[in-house]
């Protein structure tokens, strides 16, 4: 027998990654040394003290039975007290915290809680592209705001149109920024809580780089911005700040309108995550070798983003200087369109980078850079690419 598939799973996008991975490991597999900086995934282990904690919780019988639907009450109040410390924000862990497998979970199931078909959201465009997933799923609309270069990747409020504004329901934004690891700025967010609030929009800000700040600057979060809470939420991913890619745990903080919707939908398709995770998720928050770890993690991307960026400039090929994540957004040569270049590099130099046009229509030009090797393996990449002259 065939079964075929709905058409909810044919109106969703390609999946970008998926395709990206396919072509760098044939390349692999006909026996090339591939230099992959097209991955956005931690390539150091979980900081030791967590992997301990988790080993001990797992191994303790209470935690093997089901969670309470929405998460241990000690997890989201550990939630809370992150954000109180780190960034003077103040939640109540049981109205205005959700417990998510993932932030990506959060963000593509928005739309099923929070939206009617038919409805509108604006997404950045270059952006995340499992955020065109939710739409899809959700069966709304949406709206791109383009990032551009000369207004440093940030949004310009001003130029969206009022008839898109005014349709609009939600906004996503994503600071530190994949793909062009750009920051926001204490002005944007003010400027952009007074829009929200002008035009009824909610916030949601994926806040998945939120520890990753280079040059001594951390990061802004949006939920610092006096108002935030009125208009919107925010995601915090432990993927990044403490290399848990594959543990998939995250929490949202913000608005308790939207807070309870995530919480009302996750009742009906989850049961939380295993109460050993939140538990080790815990430790991770309140250890007390938290702050060392996570600077550890971010000075090695430090280091792996200077030695590409002053490498790549050697060759006359200019970076917009990430000011966190652990990505480069990197200009693509005359003649050569994101795509095309970025099959040449694997081609020709053995180099996979992500092209920029799979974010989005205004990624088109540039490729993405991820700093997740060492960095003489990326100064290498860089000397593979000068022998293309491609930038003399």
């Amino acid at each position: 027998m065939e079964f075929q598939q709905s058409k909810l799973l044919g109106r969703l996008p390609k999946q970008f990654f998926a395709s990206l991975v396919a072509k760098v490991n044939h390349k692999i597999e006909s026996g090339v040394d591939v230099i992959n900086l097209g991955q956005g995934n931690p390539d150091k282990p979980t900081p030791e003290y967590i992997v301990k904690a988790t080993q001990k919780w797992v191994a303790d019988p209470a935690t093997h039975k089901y969670s309470p639907f929405q998460g241990l009450p000690e997890f989201k109040q550990a939630a809370a007290d992150f954000y109180a410390e780190k960034y003077g924000a103040h939640f109540d862990p049981e109205k205005e915290v959700a417990i998510l497998g993932g932030s990506k979970i959060g963000l593509v199931e928005l739309p099923w809680a929070l939206m009617n078909p038919g409805d509108t959201y604006l997404l950045p465009d270059p952006g995340y592209p499992d955020y065109f997933s939710g739409a899809a799923l959700g069966g709304v609309k949406f709206e791109t705001v383009p990032l551009l270069a000369k207004n440093n990747f940030l949004p310009d409020l001003k130029a969206i149109p009022e008839a898109v504004a005014q349709r609009a329901k939600f906004f996503y934004l994503n600071y530190p920024n994949n793909p062009t690891g750009a920051v926001a700025t204490k002005k944007f967010y003010e400027e952009l809580v007074s829009w929200a609030k002008k035009y009824h929009v909610g916030i949601i800000s994926d806040f998945a780089y939120g520890a990753l700040g280079f040059d001594g600057q951390a990061p802004r979060s949006f939920m610092q911005t006096p108002g935030a809470k009125d208009v919107g939420i925010e995601l915090y991913t432990f993927s990044k700040t403490f290399n848990m890619a594959g543990w998939r745990i995250a929490f949202a903080v913000g608005n308790q309108d939207i807070i309870g919707a995530l919480n009302l939908i996750q009742d009906h398709l989850f049961v939380s995550l295993f109460p050993a995770l939140q538990r080790a998720a815990i430790d991770a928050l309140q250890g007390s070798q938290r702050d060392a770890e996570i600077a550890k993690i971010v000075g090695r991307y430090e280091e792996r983003r200077n030695a590409f960026v002053d490498a790549a400039e050697k060759i006359g090929w200019h970076a917009f200087v990430p000011k966190g994540t652990f990505y480069a957004w990197m200009p693509v040569p005359a003649g050569y369109t994101s795509e095309s270049f970025a099959d040449l590099l694997l081609d020709k130099a053995g180099v996979a980078v992500a092209p920029g046009n799979g974010f989005g229509k205004h990624g088109e030009g540039y490729v993405r850079i991820g700093l997740l090797i060492e960095p003489a393996r990326l100064k290498e990449a860089v000397a593979r690419i000068a022998k293309l002259h491609l930038f003399d």
